[in-house]
């Protein structure tokens, strides 16, 4: 008996020690300390923001490898602060975050993106202020290299004015009601257009409400001065499009708001698409809704969205979490009037305006 006892006895012991190298493996990656090898550096340290670099690389960081415990993939990131920011029980919690990606050991910054972080964190116009940097590591927790400081001198965007138009198969050729584009630089132009199921795809780009001058293809898909050739659309659907007569670039990219919430037809989970007026230069539909909560988002994502405050000022807010109540269920027209021309640079509006109308 006393020989099974011991058997029992060593078994036990071995089936525990296992157990615990198992829990010592499973905790090496967080107990094990991890740090950055090497400081962070910077291509320059003291740069002069303008909008002739504005669309040029400014500031190329770069790191070394951080080596976790486990061998996976390592996320890095980038924060940067200003130096009132990186001190106390809320330090670097305002950081601008800048994402980087998987085992990514360096990252530029074009001047525009360092512009609007140095003006978001409130550094003055013309006169140079400091930022912080710092790269964040992480893959079961986060570590932080030192940071470096950099001099920024940020410049305010010049206000541009002027359109053109965009006349095409979509609105029957008519380029004294075709969609505008609104100078957001200096010859560069954005705006939204909606393409019908079934229409003609092309298009020209034309720098008044006439024929006097256009822009066409130049048989690669670039703009080209007076060419008869048509511009090209993707396919049915709502548009953002940008062009940049500096370059002769264009581009269309799918771009749609839609209303969200249990009084819709697609709940929480799935937006329902506004059609686009290009004339009125607002979103809207009629749909039927049943008694229940409105909102609006942007691509069928919640990353972009917007809710009232209440019912009756016909305004909502970026971000905020409301939404209106729709008591009887029926038929409803719904509009949206946002101002968001040039949300890559100067971002998403804090309020636009809303109708939800019963018919």
């Amino acid at each position: 008996m006393k020989k099974y006892i011991n058997k029992l006895f060593i078994l036990g012991s071995l089936l525990f020690l296992g157990a615990s190298c198992e829990n010592e493996s499973a905790q090496t990656t967080t107990l094990k300390k991890v740090t950055f090898p090497a400081d962070i550096e910077a291509s320059a340290t003291t740069l002069v923001l303008t909008e002739d670099n504005s669309d040029e690389s400014v500031v190329l960081f770069s790191w070394p490898s951080v080596q976790f415990p486990v061998g996976t993939a390592v996320t890095y990131a980038l924060q940067i602060d200003v130096i009132s920011g990186i001190t106390g029980p809320t330090a670097w919690q305002k950081a601008k975050r800048v994402e980087v990606g998987e085992d990514v050991l360096s990252k530029a910054l074009i001047g525009r993106d360092l512009n609007k972080i140095a003006t978001d964190l409130g550094l003055a116009i013309d006169i140079p202020g400091k930022l912080v940097v710092r790269v964040e590591a992480s893959l079961d927790h986060k570590v932080y290299s030192n940071e470096i400081t950099l001099t920024v001198t940020p410049y305010e965007k010049k206000v541009v004015f002027g359109e053109i138009y965009m006349p095409g198969s979509y609105q029957g050729w008519a380029v004294e009601t075709a969609a505008a584009l609104s100078a957001i630089q200096t010859g560069v132009y954005q705006g939204y257009v909606e393409i019908p199921e079934g229409a003609g795809l092309g298009f020209k780009l034309n720098t008044a409400r006439n024929w006097a001058q256009f822009y066409g293809d130049d048989g690669a898909g670039n703009l080209k001065n007076m060419s008869d050739t048509d511009l090209v659309m993707p396919g049915a659907g709502t548009y953002q499009v940008k062009a940049n007569l500096n370059t002769l670039k264009w581009s269309a990219t799918p771009y749609s708001w839609g209303i969200v919430g249990d009084g819709t037809a697609g709940s929480w989970d799935n937006s329902t698409p506004m059609s686009y007026d290009h004339q009125l230069k607002i979103w809207k539909i009629t749909t039927t809704l049943v008694a229940g909560n409105v909102k609006f988002r942007l691509n069928n994502n919640w990353t972009i969205n917007y809710g009232p405050k209440n019912t009756t000022d016909g305004m909502v807010h970026l971000d905020d979490p409301g939404a209106h109540y729709v008591g009887e269920a029926g038929t409803y027209e719904i509009t949206l009037s946002i101002n968001d021309v040039d949300p890559a640079n100067l971002g998403y509006p804090p309020t636009a305006t809303y109708t939800i109308t019963k018919k």
